[in-house]
């Protein structure tokens, strides 16, 4: 076979599966009805009656093998009309007698697509079909076909498995369509409690700053005016990481699929800046990483960045100006991150956290990382995490 051809013969079969249904029903009656003049293989196909063969003439052998073919092409639309043309069509050439074709395949064509295609009404024509083949059959019988009882019914059973493997592939793909929208339910609900925790912290954490540095400037107003301009420009600039964010989380929200949507990911080298802006709340932050930073998966990334944003925006709600330490220490296989507040709180916080802490041990739970949060025995809060890194992953 010529290259040219076989590469264009492995061009169709890629594309077949997404070619429309009535072009691929149409080129399958095509192809079968062109296969039933062709003489080497005219002798194939389901005999029942075995009468004695009549010479129908070139005209009505044209017509009754066109008439087992070209309904195929409605098969998967139309499925019991295509049935009922073909069936009769066969009917017709067993009581005639008329010659073996190929065409007669197209009977159990038409039965496999009644199987596959038909979901309403299948019971009903699975009787008219049993009814149908039975008078055939008395028919047959009462012209002096030489077929027997077993006959008939072997030829039945034959038509029967072929009907039922017709239903069982319309029956699973009905349970792969549910299985694949069960997923897509299951992937939406857990992208939308994603979004929701990133929600919460970015919300928590950039409000509760912009709350404490609104405070201090209105304190710095009636004490050291010079000092206000800047805790209004730290305002300034926590509202405007607030909106990036967003509008990240709102671009993921709105994304088609049909444009990339920009990564604006907060990352591990974004943790210093959440320190520089906890400092620019009053919070006095000491800030150490140990190890040698790695590449990491978006996902442990960002699931660091998020325990460093959510501990500071509790030691910034809940124990406003005492002394807070990050720790972010680079493991071979871990990520552990330590944030303490020594100090007493300036607010109850329960041991077991907020919906944030919550939200960071499924995020983390996810991760096959861990997350500690609770009071310090010498006074403060402590949350400790472990997140896998990407070689342990």
């Amino acid at each position: 076979m010529p290259a040219d051809t076989a590469a264009s013969l492995r061009a169709v079969v890629r594309q077949w599966p997404r070619l429309p249904v009535l072009v691929k029903d149409t080129a399958l009656a095509v192809v079968v009805a062109v296969l039933a003049f062709v003489p080497a293989i005219s002798h194939i196909g389901p005999e029942i009656g075995d009468l004695p063969r009549r010479d129908a003439g070139a005209v009505a052998g044209l017509v009754l093998t066109l008439a087992l073919c070209l309904p195929l092409a409605v098969r998967t639309r139309w499925p019991a009309v295509c049935l009922a043309l073909v069936g009769s069509a066969f009917a017709v050439g067993q009581v005639l007698g008329y010659p073996d074709t190929f065409g007669k395949m197209g009977l159990l064509l038409a039965l496999y697509a009644a199987g596959a295609h038909l979901a309403r009404f299948h019971r009903r024509l699975a009787a008219a079909v049993t009814v149908a083949y039975a008078v055939l059959a008395v028919v047959l019988h009462t012209l002096g076909a030489p077929a027997r009882f077993l006959d008939y019914l072997a030829f039945y059973l034959m038509m029967a498995v072929i009907w039922l493997a017709g239903t069982g592939v319309r029956r699973w793909r009905a349970e792969q369509a549910e299985r694949e929208r069960l997923a897509a339910e299951v992937a939406t609900s857990t992208e939308r409690a994603r979004i929701a925790r990133d929600l919460h912290d970015v919300v928590t954490h950039h409000v509760t700053a912009m709350v404490v540095q609104a405070d201090a400037a209105q304190f710095l107003l009636d004490t050291e005016p010079a000092r206000a301009g800047d805790g209004l420009s730290a305002i300034s600039d926590t509202g405007r990481r607030a909106l990036t964010e967003l509008r990240a989380l709102l671009d993921v929200l709105e994304a088609t699929g049909d444009n990339p949507v920009p990564d604006r990911t907060p990352a591990i080298g974004r943790v210093s800046d959440l320190v520089e802006q906890a400092r620019l709340s009053g919070q006095p932050v000491e800030w150490t990483e140990e190890g040698v930073s790695r590449p990491q998966p978006v996902d442990v990334e960002l699931a660091a960045y998020r325990v460093v944003q959510e501990a500071l925006t509790n030691a910034i709600k809940h124990a406003t100006g005492q002394p807070t330490t990050v720790l972010l220490r680079h493991g071979e296989e871990h990520l552990e991150i330590e944030v303490t507040t020594t100090g007493p709180a300036t607010a109850p916080v329960a041991p077991s956290g907020g919906r944030g802490l919550r939200g960071l041990r499924e995020r983390l739970r996810m991760l096959d990382g861990d997350l500690v949060a609770g009071p310090r025995p010498d006074g403060g809060f402590r949350v400790h995490a472990l997140i896998p890194s990407g070689s342990a992953a």
